[in-house]
């Protein structure tokens, strides 16, 4: 490439190499042809410019010997640039082939990004242009008028140029340094208004308002004296705000912010329509709006979708955060992002002056790393920008007063009317987007649901996981979510994620916690189903507040709080847990600190689970049901006898909330797994597999387990063993009723009531005399029945024995089914029978005991078929299969209860349509109206609303 440098004297490069041009001849010839700037040079104009009044005649030959020699020195390749016409030459240049045209472009540039303010880029481009002037211009050829215009076009420009640097120079912040540049430039031209502004500028700027007035009075005065005017509009106005201290002078000229297209995604927008409507109406009444969320829940997406749809003024303008490290760049972000780009000074003055006059919306998103800082700047913004709105996301408020927060949560899988959420639309639509024509199949549609609630309804992992639907099925997703990111890959191109996986969303939440608060979530993973303060606090790894860690935790969108509960419900999601549990640094740690916690806890309550006095524990239990399942199944392993004391004692929890084949399986595996404990640990363990065995129809596993678990109870004589021996009677006795064998119920319902009056325990004494009076109720004795059960029932009502009260009505219904005079009077002693179940059913309820709910209200069934109610009993009988099935419990355990109530009153049969609509209905009926129907049928028997 050919450059030609005429700004000083004249140097022509080829390729960075100088060449040689052959003398001052040639030197003036090649220059006067670079002035030309293209354009043809007659031969008379060169020869002056070459030789001026001394040009040999003629000149045309002379010139042609130089010519030849400027192509010589030009080369191959290049001598065809310097041409021949008719009556001169002309030299073929390209435009940027001289220092003068680079120096004019240079110049134009560094003025437009001063003006668009970019200070830092002007001040840069504008220097180096300046350092392209080496001397006078065109310094070669001697004075005439066409070289002289040339040179004063170009000496303009470059005072021109002096005074961009020093504005650039200036706007940088560096005002000490400009005036000092300053200093020396109104003295190289003093007549240049707009240096003398640039310096009083600066002086005012470096704190020197006293020398900033005296330069304007010094101004003044040389313009007057010497040239007799006053100064222009731009000094003059310059004064008056030096005069008025006006506090914007301190600040750089700003660029206006400019709208931003925030870049909406290509993907649809679906299940967000409500909280688009939350964030409008929060807007709407408050000027400071964050909407808070875990990782990948959609939160960008949705501040996204609101600024397309933004139409209250200016913007919207959003600053992702997400890459700012470092807290003293947030204002200069918030600047660049709104279009202030190389602002110099304070950014925060900066961002206000530019905003303050102009009402519009500023979104901040992933502020949760920067919370205190994006705090503070956004009171300072909104206090001197009367008009601006901020809308941010985080995972966490940033607890400034009057701030609005609008909570983001997963997509819900299921809508309120039972069809599928919006979760499943979103994975469904994301799916058909990588499989062109495809209609889910049932079993897909299921394979969907599962894969929605494994991933916790978050919108960015559904999305990742329907991206593996170009190469895997539904089915095989759903199967390898255990190793859910491996699985769910990289984030696709155009996403809004500030994160490249989900792993990598995750792991910046979790990264971004307090050690103490980190150090807690990695205890928490283990808890299934949720877990509450207490037992938070009985796994964590320090002695840090519990409280205030589990309110950062929670605040961090990292915990979720579930206050509709009483206590409080929390949990973490479950991409969340896989993380932790894959991270954790002490995971055996963890299992075990909550592992403690499950058996703690079932042993802090053994007394309740023994003498259940209200449903408070069972409750309680039902909740922490998936925890108490991990606890034992790790104690199974690591600690066996731990399980085995664990697992004991929860045989009536399994019984009352219909676990019956659960409980089985666990209390085989504790006793497999722990053969040498203790022979009471053993014998609670074996009478507990008894029972449930015998109320899953497996006769002779309970024969054996029974015998086990007397043998185990009689091992000694201690107290915890005679009652543990008078348990197994107990449960020996309700075995026997339940499979209808009236004298071994007899005998060891005797011998119960016998160790009850031995130990002193009122709960086996009780519930020993209601076997007894069920005992005799078989042998044929319901009256002798009946009032043995009335004694039981007053027993334990009077000594709070809920589950035996209950029993014992349950009891004395059948009972008085069975009396003989029954039959003279079915519909009276139907009645008698339904007060008694309905009593039944209360004390049950109150534990909500499952299993012997259901056992009344199937007893309730025969009582009311009794009392010619045929089609209600018909009813409830339906419900009560259908609610036991949905339970899990053995179809057996009814069909014993229902021969039960043989030799009873004849009951009206129904005609096969009415049996078949009325079993219809009450398969259809929910759990709390089938609780209703015996009740109702009592109260319309009695006429009383009693019941």
């Amino acid at each position: 490439m050919l450059v030609c440098k005429v700004l000083g004297a004249t140097e022509v490069e080829a390729d960075g190499v100088r060449l040689e041009l052959g003398g001052p001849f040639p030197r003036r010839l090649l220059t006067a042809l670079i002035a030309a700037q293209g354009q043809l040079v007659p031969d008379e104009r060169l020869a002056e410019a070459v030789w001026g009044a001394d040009a040999p005649v003629p000149a045309a030959a002379v010139l042609r010997v130089h010519v030849s020699r400027l192509r010589r020195a030009l080369g191959n390749g290049r001598r065809e640039l310097l041409e021949r016409e008719s009556l001169g030459y002309r030299l073929r240049l390209s435009p940027d082939a001289t220092d003068a045209e680079q120096f004019a472009r240079s110049v134009g540039e560094g003025r437009k990004l001063l003006a668009d303010g970019d200070a830092a880029s002007a001040l840069r481009v504008l220097t180096e242009a300046l350092t392209l002037w080496r001397g006078e211009p065109y310094a070669d050829l001697p004075a005439s008028t066409v070289v002289e215009a040339a040179r004063g076009r170009l000496e303009e420009l470059r005072e021109a140029a002096v005074d961009e640097r020093l504005a650039a120079l200036l706007a940088t912040g560096e005002a000490a340094l400009a005036v000092s540049e300053l200093g020396a430039a109104v003295q190289a031209s003093p007549y240049r208004e707009r240096r003398w502004a640039l310096l009083i500028l600066g002086l005012y700027r470096t704190g020197r308002q006293a020398d900033a007035l005296a330069t304007l009075r010094r101004v003044r005065a040389l313009l007057a004296e010497e040239l007799g005017i006053d100064p222009g509009a731009e000094l003059q106005e310059l004064e008056r705000r030096v005069l008025g201290q006006d506090p914007y002078l301190m600040l750089p000229e700003l660029a206006e912010p400019q709208r931003q297209d925030p870049g909406r995604p290509l993907s649809s927008f679906l299940g967000r329509e409500a909280e688009l409507g939350s964030v409008a109406n929060a807007l709407a009444q408050r000027r400071l709006v964050t909407v808070v969320g875990p990782a990948g829940v959609g939160k960008t997406r949705l501040i996204v979708e609101y600024a397309a749809q933004w139409s209250g003024g200016d913007g919207p303008w959003l600053a992702r955060l997400a890459d700012v490290a470092q807290p003293e760049l947030l204002a200069q972000s918030v600047a660049d992002a709104i279009g202030l780009a190389e602002v110099t000074g304070d950014p925060r003055a900066t961002l206000i002056r530019a905003l303050a006059a102009r009402p519009g919306l500023l979104m901040l998103d992933n502020c949760e790393h920067l919370v205190d800082v994006v705090a503070e700047l956004a009171i300072e913004l909104l206090g001197g920008c009367p008009g601006l709105r901020i809308l941010a996301t985080s995972r966490e408020p940033l607890g400034v007063d009057g701030e609005a927060i609008v909570p983001l949560h997963p997509l819900r899988l299921e809508a309120e009317d039972g069809s599928d959420g919006p979760a499943v639309t979103l994975l469904l639509d994301r799916v058909r987007a990588v499989r062109a024509g495809w209609t889910p199949t049932a079993e897909e549609s299921v394979q969907a649901r599962q894969i929605c609630a494994a991933l916790d309804g978050l919108p960015l992992a559904l999305e990742l996981a329907a991206a593996r639907a170009r190469v895997l099925g539904l089915g095989e997703i759903a199967e390898r979510l255990d190793d859910r990111f491996s699985v769910l890959g990289a984030v696709p191109r155009g996403s809004l994620t500030a994160h490249a996986t989900l792993h990598a969303a995750i792991e910046w939440s979790v990264e971004q916690l307090p050690d103490p608060e980190r150090a807690l979530l990695f205890r928490l993973w283990p808890f299934e189903g949720g877990f509450s303060l207490e037992a938070a606090e009985a796994v964590r790894p320090s002695d840090a507040s519990m409280i205030e860690s589990m309110s950062t935790l929670v605040a961090r969108s990292v915990v979720i709080a579930d206050t509709t509960m009483d206590p409080t419900r929390y949990r973490l999601l479950e991409t969340l847990r896989a993380y932790c549990r894959e991270h954790d640094p002490d995971p055996s740690g963890a299992r075990e600190a909550h592992a403690r916690w499950a058996r703690e806890l079932v042993a802090r309550y053994l007394g309740e689970l023994n003498v259940p006095r209200d449903a408070h524990v069972p409750r309680m239990l039902r909740r922490e049901l998936p925890n108490l399942r991990a606890g034992i199944r790790h104690d199974l392993t690591a600690h066996p006898e731990a399980a085995l004391r664990t697992v004991g004692p929860l045989d009536r929890f399994w019984i009352n909330g219909g676990h019956l084949d659960e409980g089985r399986q666990l209390l085989d595996a504790a006793l497999r797994a722990a053969p040498d404990a203790s022979s009471l640990h053993r014998g609670r363990a074996s009478l507990a597999l008894a029972s449930l065995s015998a109320l899953t129809g497996d006769f002779a596993a309970a024969g054996h387990h029974y015998t086990e678990a007397i043998a185990l109870a009689t091992a000694s004589t201690e107290h915890d063993h005679r009652l543990l021996h008078g348990r197994v009677l107990f449960q020996s006795a309700l075995g026997a009723i339940i499979y209808q064998a009236a004298d071994p119920a007899m005998d060891a319902a005797e011998r119960a009531v016998d160790v009850g009056e031995e130990v002193g325990d009122d709960w086996l004494i009780a519930s020993g005399q209601t076997m007894l009076g069920a005992a005799l109720v078989l042998q044929g004795r319901p009256e002798d029945g009946q009032a043995m059960l009335t004694k039981a029932a007053e027993l334990a009502e009077r000594g709070g024995i809920i589950w035996t009260a209950g029993c014992a009505h349950l009891f004395l219904g059948w009972a008085i089914l069975r009396r003989e005079s029954a039959s003279r009077d079915p519909e009276g002693h139907a009645l008698e029978a339904l007060v008694a179940l309905c009593r039944s059913l209360t004390w049950f309820q109150q534990l909500e005991d499952v299993t012997f709910s259901l056992t009344a209200l199937n007893t309730g069934a025969t009582a009311m078929a009794v009392a010619g109610q045929s089609a209600e009993a018909a009813r409830l009988r339906a419900a009560v299969h259908h609610h036991s099935g949905r339970l899990g419990m053995p179809e057996d355990y009814l069909r014993r209860l229902g021969a039960m109530m043989s030799e009873l009153p004849p009951v009206q049969a129904l005609s096969p349509a009415d049996q078949a609509r009325a079993e219809a209905d009450g398969a259809q009926l929910s759990w709390s109206a089938m609780l209703d129907l015996l009740p109702a049928s009592t109260r319309t028997l009695s006429g009383s609303a009693e019941y």
